[in-house]
C-alpha cells in the first residue's frame, strides 16, 4: 500500500510540476490579451497558441478568426489542397494545427506488388510556394513476399508539391469569386 501511495504522489506532483512550467511567469495584466489595441493582443492574439486563430479559452465565441479561416493552424487553402490531392490514399494521421498529414500505404491496382506511403507537411500560415513539402516512400514485395524499401525518384516529392499548390491556387481563385 505505501508504494501505491507513494507512486500517486509522486504522480501527481509530476503532473503538477508540468503543469505549472508550461505557464508563463509574469504579472496578472501580462496574461490577459483583450485589447486589440494592445501590442501583446497583436503579437499573441488572444490565443493560447499564439498568433490569429487557434484555440482562445478566455474569449467563449466573441473572437471570429480575422483571416476567414476555419481555425486551422496552416494555411487552410494548402490544407485543402493537401487533402484533395491525397483524397485517394487512406489517411492514418491529420493534424490541421501541426500541418501534418500521413497517408496509409497504398498499393494502385495497375502495380500490386509495390505500395506508396506519403508524409505531407504544411509549413505555415501563408500561400508560398515553399509553404508545402510532401515525402514519398516506396516499398516493394520480393521473392519471399515481404515488404522491402524502395528508392522513389526524388521528382516524385516535388511533383505532388506542384500539385498541392496547383489546388490550392484553384481554392483560392474559387473563394474569391
Amino acid at each position: 500500500m505505501t508504494n501505491l501511495t507513494s507512486f500517486v504522489r509522486l504522480t501527481f506532483i509530476a503532473l503538477l510540476s508540468i503543469f505549472l512550467l508550461a505557464c508563463e511567469g509574469g504579472k496578472e495584466s501580462d496574461l490577459i490579451y483583450d485589447n486589440p489595441s494592445d501590442e501583446r493582443y497583436a503579437k499573441y492574439g488572444g490565443s493560447i497558441l499564439g498568433g490569429d486563430g487557434g484555440v482562445n479559452l478566455l474569449d467563449l465565441g466573441n473572437n471570429k478568426p480575422q483571416d476567414g479561416g476555419t481555425g486551422v493552424g496552416v494555411n487552410s487553402f494548402l490544407w485543402r489542397a493537401s487533402l484533395d490531392t491525397i483524397a485517394f490514399m487512406p489517411l492514418t494521421s491529420a493534424d490541421p494545427f501541426g500541418g501534418v498529414i500521413i497517408t496509409d500505404w497504398y498499393s494502385p491496382d495497375e502495380t500490386k506488388p509495390e505500395r506508396f506511403k506519403v508524409n505531407v507537411f504544411i509549413l505555415g500560415r501563408d500561400l508560398r510556394a515553399d509553404g508545402v513539402r510532401a515525402s514519398v516512400f516506396k516499398q516493394q514485395r520480393d521473392v519471399t513476399g515481404s515488404w522491402i524499401d524502395a528508392k522513389v525518384d526524388p521528382k516524385t516529392g516535388t511533383e505532388l508539391e506542384d500539385a498541392i499548390l496547383t489546388r490550392a491556387r484553384q481554392l483560392r481563385i474559387a473563394s474569391s469569386e
